[in-house]
């Protein structure tokens, strides 16, 4: 039996370190192989080894037993545990219960249920195949992957890791979820900026935010940036947010979302919609805080009415609780039915109900009345 297993053994060991590297170092064997032509074996105590250029380690993966072919070096792996290296140091811990190793050197493939734990900062990633390609700093973990930290819990395809910039790239049905502040992102691709706290969006994407778990506000956008740290949101393009109480959108190409003082704010182009009430204001810039239930909007203002009633102002402030409307700097109220035109300084009132009182400036103190004969109106 000595004379029948040693020449195996040393082929195997011959064969692996023609390949480079220390591949793989066994401290002990004790298996037979089926038959001596497909050099199937199997090993106990199993330890890989790789190493760069220099001499620093890249991986080392352990296996309580492991089987060996010509094909993949080594093959089904039980309870492997090892990990991966970057400039000499461990950038990530790995572990299974049970998987396939491959490796070529330059590379090495792990297929099973596979964790893979950041030690640096707690950073878990769980998937049924991983890669680690140290050449490119970068490891792609895949198939049902599900990350998770004590900032962060990610769904995704596959998970990209640069561990040299600490950046993470989920991608293919992203689903993230923050505990603060308690928000839950969806997109096609998310880049998770980790040291500055940052989350990236390049594709169109929605975040549900909640409030004892029950959501209250969600925004839109083809692309956004969050900081988890100032718990604010920038959306760009196509950019809204959505309101349950009140009822509100707010529509413009760019805005902040701080969810940490619960502020909407705009300095493009706005259009805020009440749907309860059915009343729309347009204007260049404007900002709503939502816990008053306020909305402050700045620049060529218009606010219409169901019965296309409006009022137009340099400056609005609309009290939500109130219904009231507050309109500052060259005002002007159009009515439909009667038909009516008033023109002044400020305006205060109820737009849903046509009850809005038009006073004039401080120099003529005037307001202007103009009364729209129904000839006018007709169009005759």
């Amino acid at each position: 039996m000595k004379f029948y297993y040693l020449p195996l053994t040393l082929f195997l060991l011959v064969s692996l370190v023609a390949c480079g590297g220390k591949l793989p170092t066994v401290s002990k064997t004790n298996s037979s192989t089926s038959s001596s032509q497909d050099s199937n074996l199997t090993f106990f105590g199993v330890a890989l080894e790789q190493f760069d250029e220099a001499g620093r380690p890249i991986w080392k993966v352990q296996a309580k037993r492991a089987k060996y072919t010509k094909e993949k070096q080594i093959g089904q792996a039980e309870n492997p545990y090892g990990e991966l290296y970057q400039d000499g140091k461990v950038v990530y811990q790995i572990k299974a219960e049970q998987a396939d190793i491959e490796q070529d050197g330059k590379q090495l493939f792990l297929k099973g249920k596979i964790f893979a734990t950041d030690p640096s900062n707690g950073i878990v990633l769980q998937g049924n195949e991983l890669e680690w390609r140290p050449q490119e700093d970068l490891l792609i973990v895949r198939n049902q992957l599900n990350g998770s930290h004590k900032q962060l819990q990610a769904l995704a395809q596959e998970a990209r890791v640069k561990t040299r910039e600490q950046r993470v790239d989920f991608s293919g049905k992203v689903v993230a979820n923050s505990a603060d502040p308690q928000m839950q992102m969806k997109t096609e691709h998310l880049i998770w900026q980790i040291k500055e706290e940052k989350l990236i969006a390049d594709r169109p994407l929605q975040i549900d935010r909640y409030q004892n778990n029950q959501i209250t506000d969600r925004g839109k956008g083809n692309s956004a940036e969050v900081n988890l740290k100032t718990k604010t949101a920038i959306l760009k393009k196509d950019a809204q947010v959505v309101l349950l109480d009140p009822p509100m959108q707010i529509v413009s190409d760019f805005m902040t979302w701080d969810m940490n003082t619960e502020t909407v704010s705009t300095n493009s182009p706005v259009r805020v919609f009440h749907q309860a009430e059915n009343v729309t204001v347009t204007a260049n810039q404007g900002e709503m805080k939502i816990p008053q239930k306020t909305v402050y909007l700045k620049g060529n203002v218009n606010a219409v009415g169901q019965r296309r009633q409006s009022l137009k102002s340099q400056t609005l402030t609309w009290y939500l609780d109130k219904k009231l409307l507050e309109g500052q700097g060259n005002v002007v109220y159009r009515q439909v039915d009667p038909p009516l035109n008033f023109t002044g300084e400020t305006a205060v009132g109820n737009l849903e109900t046509e009850n809005i009182v038009v006073r004039g400036g401080k120099s003529s103190g005037r307001v202007v009345t103009e009364i729209i004969p129904q000839s006018r109106v007709n169009g005759q």
